[in-house]
């Protein structure tokens, strides 16, 4: 069987994420309480999210505190449209000589990397997000600029308030019920809730929060069937013709299942926290959108409503970040970007890159058949045989992501499973040249 490295670090991070939750509960416990100023709430999440880092990433976890502290000093000392940029910049510069590192580890060494380091990759990719949705609030003046609203602050306020005003900065970029995993939570939100009574009410919570888990045990067990199938099975190196598209299907099943039951761990912690919770919305605060779709991403038969419900905070995150602000082929920028946050394996290059000639793909295709499939017969089948071709294009694409290595992709390219996105690149090509015609 091939190695599964992305499945790798998601399983102690699970474990970090569940020793959380009392953390979680006890922060919200204390929000109820008046004595718990605002201050001593932003100083909580700080230390508990300090604390988690160096459990989890040992001495790696410097690699994590360093950008944070720079990012807070850079929105400090720039203007309002200086500071998405410079940050950004440095960032993704931080971000990817990490990468690098893990490069050289697998590539050139050829060893495992070390479990912590890939848990401190992980939550620097969500640092990341954070880091740009900040600066970019900042930049479209969802957010006071830190220099601008300090406008005379070295003149007139000592050390320790200058340390007070970076505290709710500090504090969001390494708060610990997002270090490790979970939804995209806004600088917005998050001030909302920690500035505001805790939002959670202990009874709805509670059975919010035991739905949840029983979600999570469900998933874990079909995961546990899934896997000794897998296992039992012929993988990659030693399928044979359409075999390969049983064992592509079923172990891109397994990938989804941990992704699922890992971000409904991810959502939970945050629930349990306040964050993630649909009461006390402020108006014009930016809305909770869960990881986790699972219904729409298991029964869509349209690519490109699969990639956006998929990771949802993370793709419009995406969409804000790079699709929107792209005046050229915005959706190739977005799925190039999407591979160089992720480390830029072969494997991501690849995957990211058939993503999305896959969703261009998708477009035409659907739009073509809207005009043309009339009958209700022709439109259940056409809408069967489409599922089940995403489905396979999908599972793919999965494993091209997460393989990584050239030898694994090789193995997936030289498959039957390759019969399937060439398909619909065929009909991309087709298509365009008819629609080219109508235009």
């Amino acid at each position: 069987m091939m190695d599964w490295p992305q499945l790798f670090f998601l399983h102690p991070v699970s474990l970090y994420q569940g020793a959380a939750f009392p953390f979680a509960l006890l922060f919200n416990y204390l929000c109820i309480m008046d004595s718990f100023s605002t201050h001593a709430r932003y100083l909580f999440l700080l230390v508990v999210g300090g604390a988690l880092a160096v459990a989890a990433m040992g001495s790696f976890a410097v690699l994590v505190f360093i950008p944070a502290l720079c990012t807070v000093v850079l929105i400090h000392s720039l203007g309002p449209q200086d500071v998405h940029r410079l940050t950004f910049l440095f960032q993704m510069s931080w971000q990817t000589l990490c990468h690098l590192g893990l490069h050289y580890t697998e590539y050139y060494l050829q060893e495992a990397p070390s479990t912590r380091f890939c848990v401190t990759l992980s939550s620097l990719m969500l640092l990341t997000q954070r880091v740009t949705s900040l600066s970019l609030d900042i930049r479209e003046g969802k957010v006071a600029a830190a220099a601008a609203a300090g406008g005379g602050i070295r003149n007139r306020s000592s050390l320790s308030e200058r340390l007070w005003g970076a505290l709710p900065y500090f504090s969001y970029l390494l708060f610990f019920p997002a270090l490790l995993g979970g939804p995209l939570c806004s600088f917005q939100r998050f001030q909302a809730r920690v500035q505001g009574p805790s939002s959670l009410y202990p009874r709805h919570s509670f059975w919010a929060l035991t739905r949840r888990g029983l979600q999570i045990l469900g998933l874990e067990c079909l995961k546990v069937v899934v896997r000794q199938a897998v296992s039992a099975g012929a993988g990659l190196t030693d399928c044979r013709q359409l075999q390969c598209v049983y064992v592509t299907w079923s172990t891109a099943g397994l990938f989804k299942l941990t992704y699922y039951s890992h971000w409904l761990l991810d959502d939970s912690l945050l629930y349990a926290a306040g964050f993630g919770s649909e009461f006390g919305q402020s108006p014009g605060e930016e809305g909770y959108i869960p990881d986790a779709d699972i219904w729409t991403l298991e029964t869509t038969h349209r690519i490109a409503l699969f990639t956006r419900k998929w990771n949802q905070s993370t793709a419009r995150w995406l969409r804000r970040l790079v699709f929107q602000q792209g005046r050229t082929w915005p959706l190739l920028q977005t799925f190039v970007f999407s591979a160089w946050w992720h480390g830029l394996h072969p494997g991501q290059v690849f995957g990211f890159l058939c993503w999305a000639v896959m969703v261009e793909a998708d477009y035409l295709i659907h739009t073509f058949a809207n005009v043309f499939i009339r009958s209700g017969p022709m439109r259940v089948l056409y809408r069967t045989l489409t599922w089940a071709h995403t489905q396979l294009i999908l599972a793919y694409i999965m494993l091209a992501v997460e393989v990584r290595s050239l030898s694994s992709l090789w193995l997936l390219w030289n498959s039957y499973n390759s019969v399937f996105p060439t398909v619909y690149c065929i009909l991309l090509f087709v298509l365009a040249k008819r629609k080219h015609k109508f235009n």
